[in-house]
């Protein structure tokens, strides 16, 4: 008797739209010379809208050799997109499909009659926003990835590779299921017009194959929050102890986004997990050359808990509310990016949902920061930060 041969129709796909929360990276090389110009991976989330077969104007078939696919789009909106703040420009950074070009893609088999392992692959056209660039690339950016569910939900507090590197490379990226990548990079990008179009010749930016060739996942938090941070680090620097003011404002895509995840969104009993997916907060260390910026891993997640452990769901949790995360530290200066060798403990007790005033507190071992060719240039001994303004919700849109 010949197996039963799966289509998509199986997965009783509603037709509506995926809205989910996105977590991404992208390796930069800033100025018109790719070859001499600095590196920087910069950490971007925010709020996709992907919508899909069997939403009206999307097609599902099963080709001659048995494949089963369904199309898919990754729209444009004034809400919709992925933000970060960029060290080397000192702003915001965002994301955004090109409005005016066809942003399309698909789900497709990779076995003929079987739906999953299948391959995800979307045709991107971005915009990239600062508070003074607009930009745009020529060429189309392959986003390609292989899933194993529709949504494609990454499981929490697990990383986009299969290792962790250390670095903004260049070096090869082996991305783990549900994840995501740019293939067709490196890709320049150029000053747009009104129109979206690239206009001239010289390239003010480009995406790089590594390490964050232009990838992402999808996440599923119960609750995100976008939060203000201002504080200190300590710091040992040739033997001397430095205090760094830092401060980094949510509006501004810097301070931090910290996704926490309900029991009903992961497979690890009771309890309320943590993730810090993005930090920056900048200040000046004259030890360390001048500007400095204070970032979170993105290969190496900072994952923890919040609450007792036993809660059967985000609003069983009672506050005052321990939140303990261990910390994945970067720290970028004039000259090299510095990474930590060990995790570092952060610590904080959240009043309420709204956060405003927790402090956030480092204990127990400290860690060396070292090049990647693992030469120490300081220690991080110590880490006090203060919750300020925050937006907190279900979804973390570009505009907030």
């Amino acid at each position: 008797m010949s197996a039963i041969k799966e289509t998509y129709e199986s997965l009783n796909l509603e037709p509506k739209p995926i809205r989910p929360h996105i977590l991404a990276a992208a390796t930069v090389a800033f100025g018109e010379d790719y070859y001499a110009a600095r590196k920087e991976t910069i950490n971007l989330s925010g709020f996709v809208q992907l919508n899909k077969w069997p939403m009206p104007g999307f097609e599902h078939r099963v080709d001659e050799k048995g494949y089963a696919e369904f199309e898919t789009e990754l729209i444009s909106a004034p809400e919709v997109g992925i933000k970060g703040f960029s060290y080397e420009l000192d702003d915001r950074i965002q994301v955004l499909s090109n409005p005016f070009l066809p942003n399309t893609g698909h789900v497709r088999q990779i076995t003929p009659g079987k739906n999953f392992p299948a391959e995800f692959n979307i045709r991107r056209f971005g915009i990239l926003e600062s508070s003074t660039l607009r930009l745009a690339h020529r060429n189309v950016i392959d986003i390609y990835g292989v899933v194993d569910h529709i949504p494609p939900f990454k499981k929490p507090l697990t990383g986009p590779y299969l290792g962790k590197p250390r670095g903004d490379g260049p070096f090869d990226v082996i991305v783990g299921p549900n994840v995501v990548k740019g293939t067709t990079l490196p890709e320049a990008w150029y000053p747009a017009n009104e129109d979206n179009e690239p206009v001239g010749i010289t390239p003010s930016m480009f995406f790089m194959p590594s390490a964050g060739p232009c990838i992402s996942m999808l996440v599923d938090p119960s609750m995100i929050m976008q939060v203000s941070l201002e504080g200190q680090a300590k710091l040992e620097v040739g033997g001397k102890e430095v205090t760094v003011d830092l401060a980094g404002d949510y509006k501004n895509a810097a301070g931090t986004e910290i996704l926490l995840f309900g029991p009903e969104k992961h497979d690890e009993g009771t309890g309320v997990l943590a993730q810090i997916s993005r930090v920056a907060i900048s200040g000046h260390c004259a030890e360390l050359g001048g500007r400095v910026m204070l970032r979170v891993s993105f290969p190496r997640v900072s994952g923890g808990t919040l609450g007792e452990g036993t809660e059967d769901s985000l609003s069983r949790i009672r506050y005052p509310s321990e939140l303990h995360i261990d910390t994945e530290f970067e720290l970028v200066t004039p000259d090299v990016t510095l990474y930590a060798t060990n995790p570092v403990h952060v610590f904080g007790k959240l009043g309420s949902m709204e956060a405003t005033g927790t402090e956030l507190q480092m204990n127990g071992t400290d860690t060396a920061l070292v090049t990647t060719a693992d030469e120490v240039k300081a220690r991080l001994t110590g880490i006090n930060l203060v919750m300020r303004d925050s937006f907190v919700g279900e979804h973390a849109a570009v505009n907030v």
